[in-house]
């Protein structure tokens, strides 16, 4: 069997030193403060750093990887005798997977013997993440690129992305709501819960009042639609917001006997989306439905 690379990009909110004990390549989005023309790798800034800044005030700009910099890292993979499966952030909120392609495109017409794979997960976040890691497991258990690849879409259709964030007005400079749904849902603390559906669009589901309330209604989803509520594997991803990732863990132990695999940061890329004290919930579902 052809030995391959499982290559993925850093909206999957893995740091990448555990990425690279995963044996996983990645591609690192951009992103640059408005008042700054420096441009930041994703995992070049302290999680912590970069949401002190943006809660006073800063405005976040992000970049998608260009076509450019796949072809050189595909490249000089293929150059050691592997494949590549890539596993990409959702192509509905990043040009990332396209560039992805182009790549896959051109080194192919160059070296046609040679053998790249791509899926879309629809997937961000450890949501992402969660993927990764479970197609790593795959490719461990002996499967093939092409085995690898039909699991990865496959899982990744059943992963779920629930979340909710702390401060509406980062959703409304995202153009997700309203300048008045944002000033009065924050003065009334209003929390939105939100899912990520089969396109991999982020979708409104309904409405908390109150941080607290906002992290059961993620634990009361896990509950109905886990496909094994004690034995699943867990991510949760939060913006600067260890303790309420840490609340929402003892909930699925207390309520479901669940045990959450991995907690991490939603990095900077797909925090300068969503703000500080984003909090997301991940898990193999049934489905994504959200309803």
């Amino acid at each position: 069997m052809k030995s391959y690379v499982i290559f993925t990009d850093s909206a999957s909110d893995i740091s990448p030193a555990t990425l690279s004990d995963w044996g996983v390549k990645m591609a690192p989005l951009t992103f640059r403060f408005a008042d700054s023309e420096h441009d930041f790798l994703d995992t070049e800034m302290a999680p912590g750093a970069f949401y002190a800044r943006m809660r006073d005030g800063d405005t976040v700009h992000t970049s998608a990887v260009n076509k450019e910099y796949f072809k050189e890292k595909f490249t000089q993979i293929l150059d050691t005798g592997n494949d590549i499966l890539y596993l990409g952030f959702s192509s509905a909120l990043s040009t990332t997977f396209n560039s992805a392609r182009l790549a896959k495109e051109e080194l192919e017409a160059e070296a046609p013997e040679r053998k790249i794979i791509l899926v879309d997960t629809k997937s961000a976040s450890a949501g992402l993440g969660l993927t990764v890691y479970l197609t790593v497991r795959e490719k461990e258990r002996g499967a093939t690129i092409e085995d690898a690849a039909s699991f990865a879409k496959s899982i990744s259709a059943r992963i779920c992305h629930w979340f909710t964030v702390d401060d509406l007005s980062y959703l409304k400079s995202g153009g997700r709501v309203s300048s008045t749904t944002a000033f009065f849902g924050n003065m009334l603390g209003i929390k939105p819960v939100l899912f990520m559906d089969n396109d991999g669009l982020l979708k409104k589901h309904s409405k908390a009042i109150g941080r607290h309330a906002s992290i059961e209604a993620l634990a009361a989803k896990y509950g109905e639609l886990a496909e094994d509520k004690t034995d699943n594997t867990v991510f949760i991803s939060h913006g600067d917001s260890l303790s309420d990732a840490k609340l929402l863990e003892r909930m699925l132990a207390e309520k479901y006997g669940a045990k959450v695999k991995l907690i991490t940061d939603v990095g900077c890329v797909v925090g300068g989306h969503s703000g500080p004290g984003t909090l997301a919930l991940f898990f193999i579902g049934k489905s994504r439905k959200g309803e």
